[in-house]
């Protein structure tokens, strides 16, 4: 959840939160105590304090047990309690598209022939998650979904396996490129199992063009890192890992979206690309990595204080901060009733300097942010004093009300510009690589 933007953006937020969740008791001021879960974080003590200016506990502590930690009990896979298969795969001398497509098709033919035998005790292998590690990777396959890979399944008794055939509708993808309505309600239809007796249902409700009364479950569904943190769908147990993820936390936390009930164990396949040499290196170290894979976690770097965090995202938690943290700036009208010696200015640059600067052990960081703070309240407080012809507000209200707050577009970045999400934190810029002759000479 912390890596990237979202980690510095949830950082600098953070500081807004914890002010407004603190209460003062007997003259003492009480922070809100912060919960946290997670099974791949090396540094933890200072990401912790970057975060959220806090010492760190760990709890359960470590027991005398690596297996029985009173807590958490370590128990070996078997038909009680199955596990997570991890294989690798690796044509060498094949174009990597072609390995990709009889990937595909090896195991979504496999999981057919299962169904058929056991009927809905194959489900957990039924709908065969894809991840990729770019949206442009994703697409590609996406397309070969559609073509190749459906025409090879329909033919796949032919080659010793079992045919099958990916319905319309039945590929979905879980990326950025989806909206946050469509998100919930594919999760919701990922819920959908295979059954032989729905399908049966299913089929006589289209033949008589009667509603159906059960989802269609998804054949294929595509994902990036968007499928890492956030969701549990237990029936889930195939997974193909398209090249070896960037940080071995993000595999960690991907691959294990499968496997997570006790209806099956999970399969994840990892199809690496020859031609890369990390992906290489992966595949001849597979057994080694994968026995220790946890201690090859990645520290991830958080800095909710640096410049260009503070120039994307200070102006949201100031604003924020004033408005919620007294009533007299709450509605939104108020934007354009703030005063030069409101008190507010104060407490809320006290607050935000010194937050820096205890996270970062940096008092420039203090000095820095209270620049910037400077640069804010006099740029506010001169369209207060310009209002004539119309009303300040945080946000625009049509007619003759202006909004303070500007939503991030394609428009050049202003002060007041504010984020609607925190993951927006710079578009996206194709590079071009232009290899004609300057004319130069370097003999």
């Amino acid at each position: 959840m912390i890596s990237g933007p979202l980690g510095s953006m949830v950082g600098l937020y953070e500081a807004a939160v914890d002010e407004l969740c603190s209460w003062v008791v007997d003259g003492k001021k009480v922070r809100p105590k912060v919960v946290a879960s997670t099974a791949t974080i090396r540094r933890a003590p200072d990401q912790v304090q970057n975060l959220f200016v806090r010492k760190l506990e760990v709890f359960p502590p470590q027991g005398t047990s690596i297996r029985d930690s009173f807590f958490a009990i370590q128990r070996p896979t078997g038909a009680q309690y199955p596990g997570r298969r991890y294989i690798g795969i690796s044509a060498f001398g094949r174009r990597y598209p072609v390995a990709l497509i009889r990937s595909y098709v090896a195991h979504m033919a496999s999981s057919q022939v299962l169904f058929e035998k056991y009927d809905r005790l194959a489900d957990p292998w039924m709908t065969l998650t894809g991840y990729f590690n770019s949206i442009r990777e994703l697409a590609g396959t996406r397309r070969l979904v559609g073509d190749d890979i459906r025409a090879r399944l329909r033919d796949a008794d032919q080659r010793g396996l079992a045919k099958r055939l990916i319905r319309m509708g039945a590929v979905e993808e879980l990326t950025s490129r989806k909206s946050g309505i469509d998100i919930p309600k594919i999760l919701e239809r990922l819920e959908a199992t295979f059954d032989k007796t729905l399908e049966n249902q299913r089929a006589a409700e289209r033949k008589a063009g009667t509603p159906m009364t059960s989802a269609v479950p998804y054949d294929v569904v595509l994902a990036t890192n968007m499928i890492s943190v956030g969701v549990d769908i237990e029936r889930l147990g195939l997974m193909l890992v398209a090249g070896q993820p960037k940080n071995t936390s993000e595999y960690i936390q991907a691959t294990s979206r499968v496997g997570r009930s006790n209806d099956g164990p999970g399969f994840v396949s990892t199809v690496f690309n020859w031609a890369r040499p990390r992906d290489l290196s992966h595949y001849e170290r597979f057994e080694h990595y994968h026995e220790t894979f946890y201690k090859h976690v990645e520290a991830l770097s958080v800095t909710p204080f640096s410049a260009r965090a503070l120039d994307r995202g200070l102006t949201g938690v100031m604003v924020g901060l004033m408005r919620l943290a007294d009533e007299h700036l709450n509605a939104n009208m108020k934007a354009g009733e703030v005063t030069d010696t409101d008190p507010i200015w104060a407490q809320v640059f006290d607050v935000l300097s010194k937050r820096g600067a205890n996270a970062t052990h940096d008092p420039a960081v203090a000095v820095r942010i209270k620049d910037m703070l400077d640069r804010r309240r006099d740029a506010w407080l001169s369209r207060v004093h310009k209002q004539t012809d119309h009303k300040l507000g945080y946000r625009s209200e049509g007619g003759a009300t202006v909004g303070l707050l500007e939503d991030a577009s394609d428009k050049d970045w202003e002060m007041f510009t504010c984020l609607n999400s925190l993951r927006d934190v710079e578009g996206t810029v194709d590079l071009v690589l232009d290899q004609r002759s300057t004319g130069l000479r370097t003999d």
